[in-house]
């Protein structure tokens, strides 16, 4: 089976909350206004939940196409930590709104693999966003508006997630490395 009805359900979860999560990303269309509105949240919406899910759905489907189960879970914990740093006005955000259970049975070069797809996923909807900013000099507004956004999203996900730390996709794909090596 590819996808449960509890994944599909998560999906719809963590798409509402990068949304509002992410609406800061978004240039107010009512610049007194201290709340994000409708138009801010829908444009973080088509911007940060790909980033996002394709993001998680890039680790999800490497690890099936090693043969391993692999389920996508909305982590509660994550997205009340972004919450909480979003209505406290917090100057960064550490967002983490749901991860990839997997078996433990893949190999080192799997689990760098499966560790850096999401990432990579955002490495290249970093640049794609960036390459098509640099060669078209004119868009609309909603258009411009929507490929920086995605530029500054991506390559925050991408930095932020290889991150070698415990916890954190560089984290996983440097120890992946490390075991092949050492």
């Amino acid at each position: 089976m590819i996808t449960t009805p509890y994944e599909i359900f998560s999906i719809f979860v963590v798409i509402a909350a990068v949304a509002y999560i992410f609406s800061g990303f978004v240039p107010k269309k009512d610049p007194f206004s201290i709340k994000p509105g409708w138009e801010e949240i829908k444009l973080a919406a088509m911007v940060a939940a790909p980033a996002v899910l394709v993001h998680e759905m890039f680790h999800k489907f490497t690890a099936m196409g090693f043969g391993l189960p692999a389920f996508f879970q909305v982590s509660w914990f994550g997205l009340g930590l972004a919450f909480v740093l979003k209505l406290v006005g917090s100057p960064f955000l550490i967002i983490a709104p749901g991860y990839v259970l997997m078996p433990a049975i893949a190999g080192p070069l799997q689990s760098s693999l499966i560790a850096f797809a999401g990432p990579f996923a955002n490495l290249i909807m970093w640049l794609g966003s960036a390459w098509l900013l640099n060669r078209k000099k004119s868009f609309r507004r909603k258009t411009f508006i929507f490929l920086m956004v995605s530029k500054q999203i991506n390559k925050y996900l991408f930095i932020f997630n290889m991150i070698p730390i415990p916890g954190f996709d560089g984290f996983h794909v440097v120890s992946g490395i490390w075991q092949l090596i050492a």
